[in-house]
């Protein structure tokens, strides 16, 4: 990816300056062979992915060369696969930018300079594990199942020449492989754009680093939590099932075939493997249930409370159809989503949603489950799923286009602070991931001198002090750091404007509940979590933290 920044590729958004990591980058390799950069940039002009007139998105463009990336072998030899039909279409039209590669690791000197990056690597991956563990835990919860973590070859072996019989029968060996599912931080990487990559036994989710999109680029949310990287990581869980009940599925084939043929015939593109079909609705229907799911026990916690909190018979009434009306709106939601899946193919996405829903509290695993769901689906009724949702897919349109009216106007007014003032809160950002807490401490009084009351600031500086105490075993330390902490996240939620982002506001009450957690001070620390969920904006991963943190301190000890 280091070439590929060589060669002119550059998926910094207009108007906003390249990220710490890669400027650094950017200036290591200024004395780069100006003729190997000339054919670098020539190999990837000539090689832009184009439709329609125009050119692709950054992430678009960028996505052939992940996979190359994963296809080469290791430094130093970077050798890319023998063609082959085998090889995706994308990846052979950029297989001859190897040799450029190869060129680029030989003459720019970046050997030397790996282990700064590598550190960097590192640290991006720190702060990915635990929200990643997290996510995890989430969805196996859901699934009430165990990931395979191992699968069986059986390998034909050669009758050796000493047997003569005329037809000698097929031996075979079993063989085990390990399935690996693999979160790849990469700084390199296109804001915002999560690439999937399966390769043999082994599921690859490359995550761009995005802590200052997060914090102050609404919509790109590229956090562990995020949808892609939680259906990625359904995908790995649900696949080898999918294979276990191989021959339940081929005894249905023939109609799952007929509801893929009507997809083809409505013009849509949809893969005719019966096993992708499968594999792919049960993976949607599970993303998009367990998402549904943690909504709508999220509004009603937050009603529950809002309920507890008042006799007002009025007021009471209002709360309940407040949260009748959210609860629809959570259900046209998923009911479109299952629709848009349905469309490209996921033709059992409605069928598995309704089982799910049927399995979610009775602590059945889903991998007990599938054979009775393949065998009892009903082809007839499948095909008038889409006719069935038509009028809540209508709602659902409706709502996003008002919620994106929205949020164009949170984005236009979220432009106007000081660029300058963003452009240094990423430089503090590099200096918390390489764990020099003093200096980025120094770095946000400063800032806060001279943009006072900026509730970014004030939130950076309780992320600093928390981070800081992580690890530390001096327990008074620790309980002055955290104080700290907590005392700025507090800050900023005070000095919070209508045009503040509302994810920061939700990260920040979901900070301060996990820090009162672990002092033992419950009952504040729901307080914050219930904050955090009334803000209610489920795309931030603070939100699905905050549920499952006050369903854990909700339980009987």
């Amino acid at each position: 990816m280091a070439a590929l920044d060589a060669a002119g590729f550059d998926p910094t958004p207009k108007g906003e300056e390249p990220s710490v990591f890669r400027a650094q980058l950017r200036r290591d390799q200024a004395n780069l062979d100006p003729d190997l950069r000339k054919r670098l940039a020539g190999f990837f002009e000539r090689h832009k992915l184009r439709e329609g007139g125009r050119e692709l998105s950054p992430a678009e463009q960028a996505a052939p060369y992940v996979s190359l990336a994963y296809a080469l072998s290791p430094a130093p030899d970077l050798q890319e696969p023998p063609r082959s039909d085998d090889l995706p279409g994308a990846l052979l039209d950029v297989l001859d930018f190897a040799p450029l590669v190869r060129e680029f690791y030989r003459k720019s000197d970046i050997t030397e300079r790996l282990p700064i990056y590598t550190r960097m690597y590192q640290a991006e991956g720190d702060r990915l594990r635990r929200p990643t563990a997290e996510m995890v835990g989430s969805v196996l919860s859901y699934l009430n199942t165990r990931p395979i973590l191992t699968t069986i070859e059986r390998i034909p072996i050669k009758t050796p020449a000493t047997d003569k019989k005329k037809n000698p029968p097929i031996r075979y060996e079993t063989r085990e492989h390990e399935r690996h599912f693999i979160v790849v931080p990469d700084l390199m990487a296109a804001p915002g754009a999560i690439n999937f990559r399966v390769i043999a036994d082994d599921y690859f989710v490359t995550v761009p680093y995005c802590d200052e999109t997060k914090h102050y680029c609404p919509g790109r949310d590229t956090n562990p939590a995020s949808p892609e990287l939680r259906r990625a990581y359904i995908k790995y869980v649900v696949d080898p099932i999918v294979i276990r009940f191989n021959r339940e599925i081929s005894a249905r084939k023939e109609q799952i075939k007929q509801l893929l043929d009507a997809r083809t015939s409505a013009g849509v593109e949809v893969s005719p493997d019966v096993f992708i079909a499968v594999a792919r609705s049960l993976a949607i229907a599970a993303d998009i249930r367990l998402e549904e799911t943690n909504r709508l026990a999220a509004l009603t916690n937050d009603a529950r409370s809002r309920l507890d909190k008042t006799t007002d018979a009025a007021k009471r009434t209002e709360i309940v159809k407040e949260l009748e009306a959210a609860r629809a709106s959570v259900t046209d939601e998923s009911a479109a989503e299952l629709a848009e899946a349905y469309e490209n193919g996921a033709v059992l996405d409605f069928y598995f949603a309704e089982q799910l829903r049927g399995i979610e509290s009775s602590g059945f695993d889903v991998s007990n489950s599938l054979a009775d769901m393949i065998a009892s689906f009903d082809a007839q009724r499948e095909t008038k799923r889409l006719a069935e949702v038509d009028a809540a897919r209508r709602r659902a349109l409706a709502a996003r286009k008002a919620r994106e009216a929205q949020g164009e106007n949170a984005a236009n007014v979220a432009l106007l602070p000081n660029a300058t003032l963003v452009k240094k809160l990423l430089d503090v950002d590099e200096m918390v991931r390489l764990k020099n807490y003093p200096a980025a401490e120094e770095r946000l009084l400063a800032l806060l001198r001279e943009f006072p009351n900026e509730p970014r600031i004030y939130f950076a500086l309780g992320e600093t002090a928390s981070l800081s105490a992580v690890g530390v075993t001096d327990e008074e330390l620790q309980a002055q750091r955290l104080n700290k902490a907590l005392t700025n996240y507090r800050n900023a939620v005070n000095a919070s404007t209508p045009a503040t982002d509302r994810c920061l506001l939700e990260r920040a009450h979901e900070a301060m509940g996990s820090i009162l957690n672990f002092q033992d001070r419950k009952d504040e620390a729901l307080k914050e979590f219930d904050a955090a969920i009334q803000i209610n904006d489920p795309s931030c991963d603070a939100y699905s933290k905050a549920v499952e943190a006050k369903r854990k301190l909700s339980q009987p000890q």
